[in-house]
């Protein structure tokens, strides 16, 4: 017999190599239904979705892909599919994966992707703009489960502080959480670098200048600087620089002289525009970002709210919600927390409560039902990909339905904070139910908790109602597969 501690262990590692089989059982599962390695182009993950780049479309089995169990929807866009996985699972299934295919991914299926998808992105891709700003969420989007460890921690300290326990942990949890806000600056600038080709550690380095306590000796159009000056924008705008400044120089500078010249060129010359501009200019937009927000609730209140909640579904469609997360940031390093995430959440409150009346509506369909009782779960937690793409946008009419209720649900928020009750977020990433431990507003957490709530509430009513009344009709139901209950 084993002793106890012993059986312990062996329990907890057959339990993480269950997992692992389990995650690397739906890796094996994907790999033929998307039509095999040598299909296969790449794989990437974001919070929830696992990107694969195939060579052949044909090969794809989506009807299959769909019906697999773990996947919650596929998204098929002009790059690559988008297979709905959830939060966890996708980043353990995404290496796993990846594992599979990289014996089957030679140098000349690289070099061909990479001329194939420059071609295909420059055809298909709708603007530049467009293009610019998905880039400038692969920045960002790496940066949220920090954000999110760091802002539930801080929630956690500030209920603690407000109910006078445990004192000797709130400096620690405090520490901690504020360790990554305070060098956000350096993430952004390795990321930004990262993305736009340069050498990340260099596009490190130029953003470490923005949070250096030595910045205060630093004269700047008449003014002193301080350390953090300009933030996650002015970190952003020095990478770039930066980028801009290696690629020059490794166009101009001697082959023998480039290791040496490259590096202190790419890192003084953005550094001294970072110290005698950037900051400034950065300081002086993030400033007017978070007047903006405040003006707009403040003056809108509910039609502002009603606007957002409503319009924030499609651009999550369409994946442009990502390209937020810059304003989020500096909202949150600004005045600690973000007024727009809570009322942006309302949108999947529409859609909860849209998908609840497809439920009723359709009692006679046993498919959609079965879709919506595995998706629910996640959409109440905020992950509404599942619900868009597997019910309310196939069906149409609940996906309108289902921004009605985000509407309704934002106002009332745009309606409490013009009445002097603001709701905000300390952290980006979670929305739904998920959302509630990171609330914090000008009059305490529990107030933002109660006006979140009511804004939930309303938009589930709204959304079910809308839904149920206007969103199924009884030929929607047949084509569906079972025709609507009478």
């Amino acid at each position: 017999m084993p002793a106890p501690d012993d059986r312990n262990d062996s329990e907890a590692r057959e339990d993480r190599e269950d997992g692992d089989d389990r995650y690397g059982a739906t890796a094996a599962a994907l790999l033929p239904l998307l039509g095999g390695t040598a299909n296969l182009l790449s794989v990437t993950n974001c919070m929830t979705r696992l990107r694969v780049e195939v060579r052949d479309r044909s090969l794809v089995r989506g009807e299959a892909l769909r019906a697999l169990p773990g996947v919650l929807g596929v998204v098929e866009d002009a790059q690559a599919y988008q297979i709905v996985l959830g939060p966890g699972a996708v980043a353990r299934v995404a290496p796993a994966l990846e594992r599979l295919t990289a014996p089957g991914v030679s140098a000349e299926a690289l070099a061909e992707r990479g001329a194939e998808l420059k071609e295909e992105r420059r055809a298909r891709n709708a603007t530049p703009f467009k293009l610019f700003l998905r880039r400038i969420a692969h920045i960002f989007v790496p940066l949220i489960p920090a954000l999110i460890g760091c802002g539930i921690i801080a929630g956690a300290a500030g209920l603690l502080a407000n109910l006078h326990w445990l004192p000797s942990l709130v400096p620690a949890l405090t520490a901690i959480a504020s360790g990554f806000m305070s060098l956000i600056a350096v993430f952004v600038g390795y990321q930004t670098a990262k993305e736009f080709g340069g050498t990340p550690i260099l596009g490190g380095a130029v953003a470490a200048v923005i949070v250096h306590p030595g910045v205060t000796h630093v004269d700047a159009f008449g003014q002193k600087l301080s350390p953090g000056q300009g933030g996650v924008l002015g970190a952003l705008a020095a990478a770039l620089l930066a980028v801009y400044v290696e690629r020059a120089c490794r166009r101009l500078v001697p082959e023998a002289l480039d290791v040496l010249l490259t590096p202190f060129l790419t890192v003084l010359l953005p550094g001294l525009v970072t110290l005698y501009g950037l900051m400034f200019v950065a300081g002086e937009v993030s400033t007017a970002i978070g007047r903006w927000a405040d003006w707009l609730l403040s003056h809108g209140g509910a039609g502002a709210g009603f606007v957002l909640g409503g319009l924030f579904l499609p651009l999550v469609m369409l994946g442009l919600h990502q390209a937020l997360i810059p304003i989020h940031t500096t909202l949150i390093a600004e005045q600690g927390y973000t007024v727009l995430l809570p009322i942006l959440a309302m949108a999947g409150a529409g859609q909860v409560g849209a998908a609840l009346a497809v439920y009723v509506r359709l009692a006679r369909n046993l498919s959609v039902r079965k879709i919506i009782r595995s998706a629910l779960p996640a959409g109440v937690l905020g992950i509404g990909e599942p619900l868009i793409y597997g019910v309310s946008l196939p069906l149409g009419r609940p996906f309108v339905t289902a921004c009605v209720g985000g509407a309704f649900g934002g106002g009332l928020v745009g309606l409490a904070h013009q009445l002097g009750a603001k709701c905000g977020a300390t952290a980006i990433g979670p929305s739904g139910w998920a959302l509630f431990p990171l609330l914090k507003g000008n009059h305490g957490p529990a107030e933002a908790v109660a006006v979140y709530g009511a804004g939930l509430l309303v938009g589930y009513v709204v959304g079910f109602a809308a839904t149920y009344f206007f969103g199924v009709s009884e030929e929607v139901g047949a084509e569906a597969g079972g025709g609507a209950a009478p």
